[in-house]
C-alpha cells in the first residue's frame, strides 16, 4: 500500500497497534467482472473516466486544495472560479476538460463545473490550473481549503476562435450541468 507500493499488509497491522486503528483485510473485488486495482483506478482517472474510477472506488474522486488568486479572467467572463492549488505533487489530477463538481463550503453543498488544463483560448503557458466555477455561490473563497468531488466529465478542453465562443460553451456546459445534478436529487 503507498506511494510506490512502499508497504504491504504486514506493515499496515503493525501500524494499527501503534496508531489504535483496525486492519480488515479483505479479498480481491470485482465490479462488473473486472477486477480492482490502485493502477486500474489511477488509469481512469488519468484518461478522464470519472464515471468508471468512481465506480471503482464506490464515491466520487476528490481533489482537495487551497484557493489561490487567479487572472481573474473567468470573472470578466461572467464565471468568476476558484483557481485550486493541489498541495501534492504527487496527486492524480485528472484528464484535461470540464467536468461537474460538488464541494461542501462552509457546511453547504454546493455544485458547479471545473475546467482542468491550459486555458487555450485565453493563456498560452504550460501551466495546469484547476479551476472551479460554482452555481450560486459569491461568498469570499480565497485562501479556504476545498475538497471538489468529481462527479461527471463532460468534455475535453478546446481552444475557441473567440472569448464569446468560450463564453457561448460555459452557458451550453452550464444548462448541461444543472440538467446533470437535477437528475442526482
Amino acid at each position: 500500500f503507498g506511494r510506490n507500493r512502499t508497504a504491504n499488509i504486514e506493515d499496515l497491522k503493525r501500524f494499527a497497534k501503534t496508531y489504535n486503528f483496525e486492519v480488515k483485510e479483505i479479498s480481491k473485488q470485482d465490479i462488473d467482472d473486472v477486477a480492482i486495482s490502485s493502477t486500474k483506478i489511477r488509469s481512469a482517472i488519468t484518461e478522464g473516466q470519472i464515471h468508471l474510477a468512481n465506480t471503482y472506488l464506490s464515491k466520487p474522486f476528490v481533489l482537495t486544495g487551497k484557493v489561490v488568486k487567479g487572472k481573474q479572467l473567468g470573472k470578466s467572463l461572467g464565471y468568476p472560479t476558484a483557481n485550486l492549488q493541489v498541495k501534492e505533487d504527487y496527486k492524480i489530477i485528472p484528464q484535461e476538460g470540464v467536468y461537474v463538481v460538488s464541494a461542501y463550503i462552509d457546511s453547504a453543498l454546493h455544485y458547479g463545473m471545473m475546467n482542468i488544463g491550459h486555458n487555450p483560448t485565453i493563456a498560452n503557458n504550460n501551466r495546469k490550473s484547476v479551476e472551479t466555477y460554482f452555481f450560486d455561490f459569491s461568498g469570499n473563497l480565497y485562501d479556504k481549503t476545498i475538497q471538489i468531488q468529481l462527479l461527471k466529465r463532460l468534455r475535453n478542453e478546446r481552444k475557441f476562435n473567440s472569448l464569446e465562443a468560450l463564453k457561448s460553451a460555459m452557458q451550453k456546459d452550464e444548462k448541461y450541468s444543472k440538467d446533470f445534478i437535477k437528475t442526482l436529487r
